[in-house]
């Protein structure tokens, strides 16, 4: 059907500190969950695309670790280099901050967006968790002064609260071009990424403050045979003590992390999976270039 409305397709790069809420408001955008959560910073490790085509428009959402200033190890360095990357390759950048909190390293992302010299909007999250909403007015206004954004939106991401707003912001920005991604796919990365994704999340909520950083995931097995998906899936640590805590006695722990790992790949690969775990210690893989490159953080996509 002949129509006078033009095609946009544009990328839209989500940046801002860590534990902000960033992965949590792309997967609400979205409607599905590709980025993984959980209330320990530097969840995000790896950039990720999330897609969205509605009618003539599509986002492509960057979806980026959080800016830190800490940057003593590798895997630092690599998340900081990921999240700078995204924010020099897109049309526009979603700035989100954490309600009335301001850090110095929300000053480092801000100083990077400014330098960019792309359209920005701020989004301030988690504004549901204010216990004084009267707060949020005078706030947004100094917020207002500190640069020219397209647009200042308070938003609560886990509640979805003005997050059609911010996509109609996003859509007025957004060049017009033919879209980039077909309109079924939601993101760029492999489900053997997710299901790798979505262990290390299961660890991060389960033992968050025992292994904060000290684990990654590497999938060794991933095959569909007849009605079940086979995922075979091998967890890095740096050390012994961290092997056994992450087993648990007599397994409870893994078994619990597989258990809550295999639910949620059941509902995103739409299939029974049958779920393996391995624990095995590398030791310092998170501060060896060499080693991280061979667990696959070399900003390549698999």
């Amino acid at each position: 059907m002949a129509t006078d409305t033009p095609l946009r397709c544009g990328y839209v790069a989500i940046v801002g500190r860590p534990n902000v809420g960033k992965s949590t408001l792309l997967n609400h955008i979205l409607g599905q969950k590709i980025s993984i959560t959980s209330r320990k910073p530097q969840t995000t490790r790896h950039q990720v695309l999330g897609i969205k085509t509605e009618g003539h428009q599509q986002i492509v959402f960057v979806d980026t670790p959080g800016l830190h200033l800490n940057a003593d190890r590798a895997i630092n360095r690599f998340m900081n280099r990921t999240a700078s990357a995204a924010i020099r390759d897109v049309d526009v950048i979603v700035f989100v901050v954490d309600r009335t909190a301001w850090t110095a390293e929300d000053s480092v992302v801000l100083e990077q967006v400014q330098q960019s010299g792309l359209p920005a909007i701020l989004v301030v999250n988690k504004v549901d968790l204010l216990e004084d909403k009267q707060v949020l007015l005078p706030h947004l206004q100094k917020l207002a002064a500190m640069a020219d954004f397209i647009a200042i939106l308070p938003v609560s991401a886990l509640h979805r609260h003005n997050v059609r707003e911010l996509e109609a912001q996003i859509v007025k920005l957004l060049p017009e071009s033919a879209h980039f991604f077909p309109e079924d796919q939601v993101t760029d990365r492999s489900q053997r990424f997710l299901a790798a994704e979505i262990v290390r999340e299961k660890i991060m909520r389960q033992l968050g403050e025992e292994l904060p950083y000290a684990i990654t995931v590497q999938i060794e097995e991933f095959a569909q045979e007849g009605e079940v998906l086979h995922i075979s899936a091998l967890i890095f640590v740096e050390r012994k003590g961290q092997k056994k805590i992450l087993i648990g006695e007599k397994g409870a722990r893994l078994r619990s992390i597989g258990a809550d790992a295999r639910r949620d790949m059941e509902s995103l690969f739409d299939s029974r999976v049958m779920l393996r775990l391995w624990v095995k210690v590398k030791s310092g893989w998170s501060d060896d270039e060499r080693a991280l490159r061979s667990l696959g953080y070399d900003d390549r996509k698999e």
